[in-house]
C-alpha cells in the first residue's frame, strides 16, 4: 500500500468510527442503565442514511403480517444490542488506524486483525455506497464529470482491497 492509499484509507475509517461515535454519544441517559450499569442504546433508527445502512432494523416482518407493525420490538432490540454493534465497528476501525503504516508499505496481519479490516472495509463500503446511492444498475464507470466518479473509484479500490483480503484468508 502506497502512502496515499494509507491516508485515503486512514480517512475513510475516521469518517465511519466519527459517524458510529457520535451515534453512540446520541443515547439517552437511562436511570435503568445507570442503576445496572448496562449501556443502553438509542430507540429510534438513525436519520442519516450511511448509520441506517450501517445499524440496520434487527426485525423486518413481511408487509401484511401479524407483527408488521411491531415497532416496538425494533426500539427494544436496537436499545440493547446497538451500543455493542458500534463499539465492535468502532474497535475494528481502531484495528485498521493500528495497523496500516502510516507512509504505507506491506501490512502483515494476524487472522484476527485480518477479520477487523474486513468489518472494517465492508462498513467504509457500506456508507460510500449509500451515500453514492450505489445498487444493481449503478454502471462499474461513470460519465467522468459525474461528481460521484471519483468516488466510484474509491469504492472500486476498496472492494479489490476486501476481495484480496479474503483470497489471502482462504484455505
Amino acid at each position: 500500500m502506497d502512502a496515499h492509499e494509507a491516508e485515503v484509507l486512514r480517512s475513510l475509517v475516521g469518517a465511519v468510527t466519527g459517524l458510529l461515535t457520535e451515534r453512540a454519544g446520541e443515547a439517552p441517559e437511562d436511570d435503568l442503565a445507570a442503576l445496572t450499569g448496562l449501556q443502553m442504546g438509542n430507540a429510534a433508527p438513525p436519520d442519516d442514511p450511511r448509520l441506517r445502512r450501517l445499524l440496520p432494523d434487527f426485525h423486518r416482518p413481511e408487509p401484511g403480517s401479524p407483527d408488521a407493525d411491531r415497532a416496538d420490538l425494533n426500539s427494544a432490540l436496537r436499545s440493547l444490542h446497538e451500543p455493542d454493534i458500534i463499539e465492535a465497528k468502532v474497535t475494528a476501525g481502531q484495528v485498521v488506524l493500528d495497523t496500516v503504516p502510516a507512509q504505507g508499505g506491506k501490512i502483515n496481519l494476524s487472522p484476527e486483525q485480518a477479520d477487523a479490516w474486513l468489518t472494517s472495509l465492508n462498513d467504509i463500503r457500506l456508507a460510500l455506497g449509500t451515500a453514492l446511492g450505489i445498487d444493481a444498475d449503478t454502471p462499474d464507470m461513470l460519465d467522468p464529470d459525474d461528481p460521484r466518479a471519483p468516488h466510484l473509484d474509491v469504492y472500486h479500490w476498496l472492494t479489490w482491497m476486501q476481495d484480496s483480503l479474503l483470497q489471502a484468508l482462504a484455505p
